[in-house]
């Protein structure tokens, strides 16, 4: 079961100048966050392991779940809630084999598997291979979507929510007055970077995207 409707997915570039990326996410926590997706991709390995068990003590504290991008073994390493592939990672069904073959997590909780799409063609593959959940975008014109092409709209969105079977993630230029608009559209909830870790006020924001996620 997918419990949260507002998905956190990290950049730390956008919060160096001010504070370290676990205090971002805190804040982020403390506002009503209840989704976080370790995504560094330039991180080495041990450095990006040790900020996944960083995340992990924290999202606990908050009861919130904990996704790592892409990095299946660092996943199970820290006892995350879950992976979101990419379409160039592992298959989801792939994934969850490891997972229940795994020793350490054998006797644990459901892991969720999220997947990231762009286009109708891909989400269906990734419901089919097993996904729970997907983001799918860029819906809007954003900067670090740019090399996915131009944006989808809320048109394609609508189109591809309504043949899904799984929770839709609306990605991609999502801010606060636009989250209305793409849950009509059929999203199941929104995934954001900029409009949370850009925002001068982390807590604040999270705390009035909650509020509007709440109130639809």
């Amino acid at each position: 079961m997918i419990d949260f409707k507002l998905y956190l997915i990290t950049d730390r570039k956008l919060t160096a100048d001010r504070c370290s990326l676990t205090a971002a996410v805190r804040q982020a926590l403390k506002g009503g966050i209840k989704a976080v997706q370790l995504r560094e991709k330039d991180m080495e390995t041990r450095e990006l392991l040790k900020l996944a068990y960083k995340m992990r003590e924290l999202t606990a504290k908050y009861d919130a779940r904990l996704f790592i991008n892409d990095r299946l073994d660092i996943a199970l390493a820290v006892g995350a809630d879950g992976v979101h592939l990419t379409q160039i990672s592992i298959p989801a069904d792939v994934a969850k084999k490891a997972f229940h073959s795994s020793p350490v997590t054998r006797h644990s909780s459901r892991f969720l598997i999220g997947v990231s799409t762009h286009s109708l063609k891909e989400a269906r593959e990734a419901e089919k291979q097993g996904a729970d959940f997907i983001t799918l975008g860029p819906v809007f014109r954003t900067p670090s979507k740019l090399k996915y092409g131009k944006p989808l709209g809320t048109g394609i969105l609508k189109n591809v929510c309504m043949k899904m079977n799984v929770p839709v993630f609306a990605i991609g230029g999502i801010k606060s007055h636009r989250v209305k608009e793409v849950k009509q559209a059929g999203a199941y909830g929104a995934a954001m970077i900029s409009e949370i870790l850009g925002a001068e006020d982390i807590k604040g924001k999270a705390e009035e995207l909650a509020e509007i996620v709440d109130a639809l």
